[in-house]
């Protein structure tokens, strides 16, 4: 799997998919979510043929994501999500 183009934007997208797909599932919870959306971002998974982008991803039709029916999926994402995991 090779590296995918993404932008500021798109970090802050996942970030809003991370927490609002599993914020219940704790830190752990939301990391899978973000690998899964990378994965299909990344690879010709089947079912996801032709998503090379992290927006198409999120934004898939059909099979699509819960979270996008959630209200504040749609606020920005928190600075606590785009630093996580926080540097030691």
């Amino acid at each position: 799997m090779g590296a995918i183009p993404y932008t500021e934007e798109d970090v802050k997208l996942l970030a809003r998919l991370m927490r609002a797909e599993a914020e219940e599932d704790g830190k752990l919870g939301m990391l899978m979510v973000g690998k899964v959306g990378v994965t299909v971002s990344g690879g010709d998974c089947i079912g996801f043929k032709d998503i090379r982008l992290i927006r198409r991803m999120v934004f898939q039709s059909p099979g699509g994501f819960v979270a996008l029916q959630k209200g504040y999926f749609y606020q920005g994402a928190r600075q606590s999500e785009l630093i996580w995991p926080a540097k030691s």
